[in-house]
């Protein structure tokens, strides 16, 4: 999982001496390859400017403030991350909090990445470590709150799941980087140490994201909206264990991809949000797990 490590430090100064990014050992037999027609009249897709704004930075891990479609701008605004990022330690597998009180702060960054505000937490107001990694913080600010303050608009989360091939960014509040790259796949379970997670977002090699980038959004290039939170990868080519996740299909067969990365989807948080901004898991189509 991507939370700071030492490790994490000694990526960046390989980064910085020019090292590569691990490349996967092996693919799905159906991971689509570009192919650039002869002739083409169709005009190419807009791609959405992303930078840091609606981004934050925690104390051990990255996350941004979300909206969905139906959010209003007088609700408390809401904080993405990951389950394992929570300030109290890792949930236990099946494990599901809900309305646990929080002060938690969060360093509110602009699109430069300059932090510009303290955001603070009125509560947990969801998070597991179960089928997905997600943790969702209620804000003591309104959207409105923080767009009068600072011009800064909450990211939207889609409520559609991902698609394979879409390009995405990855983009880390902690270190104020952003990874490109395209969504290579997804995952039937991917599963770490005792952990087990469901239809995961498996990322082509060009995101090696690193110790830190743990609830970074993943941002579809071409709408801007969330489609995933980033937060584990494969990094010593260990088979299940923790930091070295694998993969396991419907037959129970296992792969091993070291150096790729991946991310948990987010569409299925949508369902699961009411009136104002409350997480209620026993609306139709929520299919969050439940306490």
């Amino acid at each position: 999982m991507r939370k700071p490590l030492l490790g994490a430090l000694l990526a960046l100064l390989l980064l910085g001496a020019g090292a590569a990014p691990a490349a996967a050992t092996s693919h799905d037999a159906g991971t689509p390859t570009a192919t650039v027609p002869a002739r083409s009249t169709a005009p190419a897709p807009t791609v959405r400017a992303i930078d840091f704004a609606g981004t934050v930075a925690l104390s051990n891990c990255s996350g941004s403030v979300v909206r969905t479609p139906g959010s209003q701008p007088s609700d408390p605004a809401l904080v993405l991350s990951n389950g394992h990022c929570l300030e109290t330690g890792f949930p236990a597998a099946g494990q599901v909090i809900v309305d646990r009180a929080s002060t938690r702060g969060f360093t509110l960054l602009n699109s430069a990445g300059t932090g510009v505000a303290t955001l603070r937490a009125s509560k947990i107001a969801y998070a597991t470590m179960t089928d997905t990694d997600i943790s969702l913080y209620q804000l003591t600010s309104t959207y409105a709150q923080i767009q009068n303050s600072y011009g800064i608009t909450a990211l939207e989360l889609n409520a559609a799941r991902p698609v394979q091939g879409t390009a995405i960014k990855v983009v880390s509040g902690y270190w104020k980087r952003v990874y490109s790259c395209s969504i290579d796949g997804f995952a039937y379970r991917l599963k770490e140490g005792s952990w087990t997670w469901k239809d995961s977002v498996r990322y082509t090699s060009a995101c090696d994201t690193i110790g830190g980038t743990s609830g970074s959004p993943v941002l579809d290039n071409t709408t801007g909206k969330v489609v995933a939170v980033n937060n584990t990868g494969n990094e010593d080519g260990g088979r299940c264990t923790l930091n070295n996740p694998c993969e396991v299909d419907q037959n129970g067969t296992v792969t091993v991809r070291p150096g790729i990365n991946y991310a948990q989807e987010t569409y299925g948080i949508v369902a699961c949000v009411t009136t104002g901004n409350k997480i209620d898991l026993s609306l139709p189509g929520c299919t969050l797990p439940k306490p």
